[in-house]
């Protein structure tokens, strides 16, 4: 028996849900939990067939998750809530004797600040429970982490300049929104940049460092550097890298708007009282935003993800390049979600049947760069996004 438990019922989740459905050889009994039951039974009655059991659960409440986890008996939880639970969940899963996997690293809701140093430092509880945790199983962090492994194993004796690249060149028609949950992107994209180079960190302000980049059947897309969680693993795990940087592209439509949301207090993350009653800015802001969840239905394009190294191989410099397309259209029409939930969820689903299937199973927490690349990036052509792979290449960095 495989009985997995999906926590989180959002974009990613949707997605998440109907992958591991479609994959009933390796899942025998799923069930989907979220705050919000009324959003699980509406995923589970669209995927239909009885296929999925939901169940109403507070990620805030180790008492309220322990108690679900002791009457489904899942073997794996899934976490796609929210960043902030992270801990909450990975104590659940120590009392009830779960392994764990998510897509992102915790952050405090006080700071906008993520980091793996709260999780890693459950490395002996995981280990000595017998119990395996595996981080950052989204695309990035996620997939970008396996392509770097892949390359190490395969392409490079030593990896010196990585560079991901993330574009989203798709359009949902609205004047702003937010492809995941706001409250999270906003967060993310507003604090300060950071990079590696000649072992130590080197810090920015927000958007300075920034220049076109040429994405795979888009083309010519301003990118901007900004400090993303996998960075901190990978320069970890590789320590031949050099130099490592994170890009995402950023139009100047959405940028117009961050900066006014920024100025007029919008983005904040400390409580303000509003007539008598205490409310975070930026969690309202949240409240009147579009759902991410909802944008799939006209949103059209693609996004381009993926990693640009420079290195050695036999004596001789190579650069190399690895990436993934997705199409919205394509997302929407298999899952009923866009394609930033998609590139989420799809290898959500697949790092849990890597665990499955044993392939990445052993006790302790561990970034997915950790384990074997190959049958994950096997999966990945099996389960929807393809990827391809370009050498001794001009990298433009």
């Amino acid at each position: 028996m495989s009985r997995v438990l999906i926590i989180g019922a959002g974009g990613v989740g949707t997605v998440v849900a109907h992958k591991v459905a479609q994959n009933s050889d390796v899942f025998t009994d799923i069930m989907l939990a979220s705050r919000t039951k009324s959003k699980c039974d509406a995923i589970a009655e669209a995927i239909g067939g009885n296929k999925i059991k939901t169940a109403k659960v507070d990620a805030d409440n180790v008492d309220d998750l322990v108690k679900l986890f002791n009457e489904f008996k899942p073997e794996l939880v899934i976490n796609v809530a929210l960043p902030y639970q992270d801990l909450t969940i990975m104590d659940a899963c120590l009392i009830a004797g779960v392994n764990y996997l998510d897509t992102a690293n915790y952050e405090p809701k006080d700071e906008a600040k993520y980091e793996y140093s709260w999780q890693w430092a459950y490395q002996d509880k995981f280990k000595e429970a017998g119990l395996t945790a595996i981080l950052g199983c989204g695309f990035d962090p996620g997939v970008t982490s396996v392509f770097t492994a892949y390359a190490a194993k395969h392409h490079f004796d030593e990896m010196h300049e990585l560079d991901i690249v993330d574009c989203n060149a798709g359009d949902h028609g609205k004047a702003f929104a937010t492809n995941f949950n706001p409250e999270i992107n906003i967060r993310e994209v507003t604090q300060k940049g950071k990079y590696w180079q000649n072992g130590e960190w080197v810090e920015t302000e927000p958007h300075e460092i920034h220049k076109p980049l040429n994405y795979p059947n888009i083309g010519a897309k301003e990118s901007y550097v900004i400090y993303h969680e996998e960075l901190e693993s990978l320069v970890k795990n590789f320590p031949s890298l050099n130099r490592a940087r994170f890009w995402m592209t950023f139009g100047q439509e959405y940028l117009t708007h961050l900066r006014v949301i920024q100025n007029i207090g919008m983005a904040r993350i400390d409580p303000i009282i509003y007539n008598g009653v205490e409310i975070v800015p930026i969690q309202f802001l949240k409240a009147v935003l579009p759902d991410p969840g909802e944008l799939g239905e006209n949103y059209t394009g693609e996004t381009s993800i993926g990693c640009r190294i420079k290195g050695i191989k036999d004596g001789k410099e190579r650069t190399y390049y690895v990436y993934n397309n997705c199409s919205h259209e394509a997302a929407y029409k298999e899952t009923g979600a866009q394609g930033v939930s998609y590139t989420t969820g799809v290898p959500a689903t697949i790092g849990a049947i890597m665990f499955m299937k044993g392939l990445w199973r052993k006790p302790g927490v561990y970034n997915v760069e950790e384990f074997n690349p190959d049958p994950f990036m096997d999966e990945l052509n099996k389960q929807g996004l393809p990827w391809h792979e370009l050498f001794d290449i001009d990298l433009e960095m």
